[in-house]
């Protein structure tokens, strides 16, 4: 790839990260789970709605985790990673500009376009991360994966702000308004922003060389998922440090994702403002940005194992510091210690995976990749309960956590990158010898 094609590539990718992040701040994070509660919900028990919400996520996210391998596994063999992507997008951007429609007690409605939104956007994530060893170089792959994140943070970020200003500001202005408008329109306004920034990565990003083997041939796209699924698991201790890798971000991943669910509801148990928790949660998505960024710069001296060592360490304290928040500038404090180490973890865990994955059979690894993403969601906040229902407040729950960071710590230290990475590059090279 020409060197100008190639950073026209690296910035398209980037870019998808800005525009589709903006589902996980206004959709997942901020917006719809108010609005699912006080409007969409509103005819239910306020117990009954919390639950329906949290029964939403928990079927949206197993969906993902049990396709996202098969379609990973197709997307190889049909060489159509960006295809595949581009129905996710569709599939999500549809669902999103949907919830428009959503007013008081369409709670059935509100989660089944919020299942198929999700479905969209982690699915199209599977192949998005797919194409990032495709566009970089090993060198590389940290410095990109840290980039897309900081673009992430900041596109989220700022259509968020916009979004609550929309919410909170204009309705003082048109008092007749419809109270619900601003909302539903911040639907539309995220399905119009994450459709205009995934057009460069349609247009710039070329679709990786496909690579079968000799003894696939004629058969169909699912036979032939299927098949090589069954030879990753059969070969699975030939990816001995990937999968130790996979079980290490399960871990540490559940306490990362249980800080990020649970720190409002929790700051809101402790007697946290609301202006502080949506003061802090902007504060998080422009902060991470330049630390993503760091990150990137910081595995390129030290290493990509000891950057997330680091990280993990920076997430351990948050727990423990948890555990004595009391007032506003705590909850800032320790927000702005998620920002400095948020962006980092999750980008150099997608490009450490990157770089121990044979390049053709990138979507299936990182299917598998979603799969254990998805499934930290369930032990973390779960631990996160049983701690806070036996001790009757959530003090000692937060600390719980630093279990996930100690065993994640533990079993990362038992992954031998170098190695991993050479098991890849021998796989790569016997799939094209095979079928020279």
């Amino acid at each position: 790839m020409a060197t100008k094609s190639k950073k026209k590539a690296i910035w398209a990718w980037t870019m998808y990260d800005w525009g589709n992040s903006a589902f996980a701040t206004t959709i997942m994070a901020a917006v719809l789970p108010v609005y699912y509660s006080s409007v969409a919900a509103s005819n239910l028990p306020a117990h009954q709605a919390t639950a329906n919400w949290g029964f939403t996520c928990s079927i949206a996210a197993l969906i993902v985790a049990v396709i996202s391998p098969l379609l990973g596994a197709v997307a190889d063999f049909k060489g159509a990673k960006k295809k595949f992507m581009a129905f996710f997008v569709f599939l999500g951007v549809t669902a999103t500009a949907l919830l428009y429609f959503v007013k008081t007690g369409d709670w059935k409605l509100a989660s089944a376009l919020y299942i198929f939104g999700n479905i969209g956007f982690a699915g199209s994530l599977v192949f998005y991360d797919a194409l990032l060893p495709h566009i970089t170089t090993p060198k590389e792959i940290d410095q990109v994966s840290s980039r897309g994140f900081a673009m992430g943070y900041i596109g989220g970020g700022l259509l968020l702000a916009i979004n609550l200003a929309m919410i909170m500001m204009l309705p003082n202005f048109f008092p007749d308004m419809d109270p619900t408008l601003m909302s539903r329109l911040s639907f539309v306004s995220v399905a119009i922003w994450w459709l205009v920034f995934t057009i460069p990565a349609m247009r710039y990003i070329s679709e990786p060389q496909r690579k079968i083997m000799k003894e696939e041939a004629g058969m169909n796209p699912v036979q032939v998922s299927f098949r090589r699924l069954a030879v990753t698991f059969k070969d699975i201790h030939n990816f001995r440090d990937l999968f130790l890798f996979l079980l290490a971000f399960f871990l540490y991943t559940n306490g990362i994702g249980t800080i990020i669910t649970m720190s409002t509801i929790y700051g809101t148990e402790i007697g946290i403002g609301q202006t502080t928790l949506i003061g802090t949660l902007l504060m998080v998505q422009f902060v991470a940005a330049p630390f993503a960024i760091a990150f990137g710069w910081l595995a390129k001296k030290i290493g990509t194992k000891t950057s997330i060592y680091i990280s993990l360490l920076v997430y351990t304290l948050i727990a423990i510091g948890g555990y004595f928040m009391s007032t506003a500038w705590h909850f800032w404090a320790l927000g702005f210690a998620v920002a400095t180490v948020q962006g980092g973890s999750q980008a150099l865990s997608r490009s450490l995976i990157g770089r121990m994955m044979p390049k053709s059979k990138s979507a299936e690894f990182y299917g598998f990749f979603s799969v254990f993403e998805k499934f930290s969601s369930i032990a973390g906040p779960a631990l996160f309960g049983l701690v806070s229902t036996l001790m009757g407040e959530s003090r000692l729950s937060i600390v719980s956590l630093v279990i996930f960071f100690i065993l994640g710590i533990y079993v990362l230290s038992r992954v031998n990158v170098e190695r991993g990475i050479k098991v890849a590059e021998e796989d790569e090279k016997a799939l094209i010898s095979a079928n020279e």
